[in-house]
């Protein structure tokens, strides 16, 4: 289970990821919605073990330390980050990723062969560019899973590509929920959709707000002078 209470990234002047709490387990799918880019970016990068938080605890399977919550993790399609350059072919791309992918699982890993195993023969020529938004995220998410030791996928804003949840909420439902290998998803969204009723966060939950001070409170303070208690209730109800 990935586990993180009141995860904050500071920043120049605001936070660049206000205090967030939230738990995502395998065969489940977790939308997590802010209303900033770099928020959402910045939150995908904690929860990767991409970015290490100034504020609060990241866990993955009860253990905090941040290299395995990264081995275990893939982050994917981050803007500005790991997103596919749009000049690469799909077939550049697939060679390229499958690179990367630890050695001893490298061997097989050939792109002509992954390209039809994986059923993208037919795009293989495509510029990335050119993808349309889901068949762009079934590419990158089982490039992802080409690595065996994966159990957690990170999404950075897979609604950016289309409005319409059709072109991404069924394929993150059904790699969440695969029986054969089921996954712990976690996509941090724009918005999350109007018939959404699986676990959802936000952005910002965990942001704690003082209570302002009751008149009662206000008048204890004050001083037994009827002239100093009529300046504290003027002055509070500014």
């Amino acid at each position: 289970m990935l586990s993180a209470q009141q995860l904050q990234i500071d920043g120049r002047r605001d936070d660049l990821l206000p205090p967030t709490s939230l738990e995502a387990r395998r065969g489940e799918l977790l939308l997590v919605s802010g209303d900033g880019q770099d928020q959402r970016t910045a939150l995908a990068l904690a929860l990767s073990g991409r970015m290490k938080p100034s504020k609060g605890l990241l866990s993955w399977d009860n253990s905090a330390e941040t290299k395995k919550v990264r081995a275990a993790s893939a982050l994917i399609d981050a803007p500005g980050v790991n997103e596919p350059e749009q000049h690469l072919s799909v077939r550049d791309l697939v060679t390229e990723d499958l690179s990367l992918i630890p050695r001893r699982y490298r061997g097989a890993l050939l792109s002509k062969p992954w390209l039809k195993v994986n059923r993208f023969e037919d795009i293989a020529g495509l510029w990335i560019e050119q993808l349309p938004a889901d068949r762009r995220l079934e590419l990158l998410t089982a490039l992802a899973l080409a690595d065996p030791a994966l159990d957690l996928l990170v999404l950075d804003s897979p609604d950016r590509h289309s409005a319409n949840t059709a072109d991404w909420l069924p394929r993150l439902e059904q790699l969440a929920y695969d029986a054969g290998r089921p996954l712990a998803v976690v996509a941090v969204v724009s918005a999350l959709p109007d018939n959404w009723d699986g676990p959802a966060a936000v952005i910002g939950n965990s942001i704690t707000h003082t209570a302002p001070a009751e008149p009662a409170e206000l008048l204890d303070d004050a001083q037994e002078d009827p002239e100093e208690i009529l300046e504290t209730l003027q002055r509070t109800a500014k």
